[in-house]
């Protein structure tokens, strides 16, 4: 039986992550977190992670990775056969008022966790999760594979990319076990609200005027190829289970994309018409008024489907049953908090109107 380390346990993709884990193996799992604003323990007992279904097999460990792991945090992890790392943060907007934050948290926590990586025996594999964000925006038609080059648009993109270049390095360098995903925009149950889906259920359910991202002629809108949580933790557990079959993963890159490009003004309306009421929205160029924001992302997810991987729900179905699911769950959606976002992002819009 595999014991397993999973750092931001409590985030919003590592509560999926754990979730996946527990229900489609029978590893011991060892959840790390510091538990900050992006992360709350309520995720964990909102999918009744300590059940007597999943009894014997979750323990939690606090420690902040902006510190070395020390000889008491190790001892309370114990022996591990696998590391997932998905600590980190992650909001672009924060990493843009407060870019040392992310430096902390995204590169100084990863090597920290590299470096108490290299002390254990019997380690196997190290996963490291990173974005696809840090290879900057895409023209149309071009879509990134595993190993092209990097041109992050901001610190939180520039942070990623540093932590993934150091575990990287660690394989290189110290014979480290490491393989890494980049993944494209997740969204699912229990996401912050400050992430563009819940953003967009709040502004539809409150009858809030919804700011979406556009080119600078306010006709098109940004586009991303959106993953449900779900489907990247099947996409991971998919990768170890070739990696037990003896496939080669460790030291090569994989990345994890949704199956098709949306554009976030048509996501946006297929919400509404879920939840049966007006969408109220504005294209903003919000690049021309806060640089670092970018219009398209894309990845090619050629490499793990020719390995065999294939999602189990579509994306329609993926974010109709969310969109329904934040409906019967308000309090996930934080409106008091949403509703300061609104108008802080109102703000931004007639300062930058006004200088026109």
């Amino acid at each position: 039986m595999k014991r397993v380390l999973l750092t931001g346990i409590d985030g919003f993709i590592g509560h999926h992550f754990a979730e996946g884990i527990l229900k489609n193996t029978d590893w011991k799992l060892v959840g790390l977190s510091k538990i900050d604003s992006a992360s709350t323990l309520h995720r964990l007992t909102d999918i009744d992670l300590w059940s007597k279904q999943f009894a014997g097999r979750v323990e939690f460990v606090y420690h902040d990775l902006r510190s070395p792991v020390n000889p008491y945090v190790a001892n309370r992890i114990g022996p591990v056969n696998y590391i997932f790392h998905l600590a980190a943060s992650t909001h672009v907007d924060r990493s843009i008022e407060y870019p040392m934050e992310f430096v902390q948290d995204n590169v100084v926590g990863t090597c920290n966790l590299l470096d108490y990586a290299r002390t254990l025996d019997g380690l196997e594999l190290l996963s490291y999760f990173s974005t696809d964000e840090v290879f900057g925006p895409a023209p149309e038609g071009v879509a990134y594979k595993e190993w092209d080059r990097y041109k992050a648009s901001n610190p939180y993109a520039a942070t990623k990319a540093g932590g993934e270049e150091l575990a990287y390095s660690y394989f290189n360098t110290y014979g480290l076990p490491v393989v890494v995903t980049h993944t494209m925009n997740v969204f699912g149950e229990r996401q912050h609200p400050e992430k563009y889906i819940p953003k967009v259920i709040n502004a539809v359910l409150h009858g809030e005027r919804l700011f979406v991202h556009s080119d600078p002629s306010r006709t098109k809108a940004g586009t991303r190829f959106y993953v449900h949580a779900r489907n990247v933790a099947a996409a991971m557990l998919f990768l170890i289970s070739q990696h037990e079959k003896g496939v080669p993963i460790l030291g090569d890159k994989f990345n994890i994309v949704g199956e098709k490009e949306v554009d976030n003004l048509s996501l946006a309306q297929f919400i509404a018409k879920v939840i049966g009421k007006e969408l109220k929205y504005e294209l903003v160029d919000f690049h021309s008024s806060r640089p670092g924001h970018d219009l398209r992302y894309a990845l090619d997810g050629s490499k793990l489907k020719e390995m065999g991987f294939a999602y189990p729900k579509t994306f329609e179905q993926s974010l109709e049953k969310t969109v329904q699911w934040y409906v019967q769950h308000p309090d996930w959606l934080l409106a008091d908090f949403s509703k300061a976002q609104f108008a802080k992002e109102q703000q931004a819009f007639d300062a930058v109107s006004q200088k026109k």
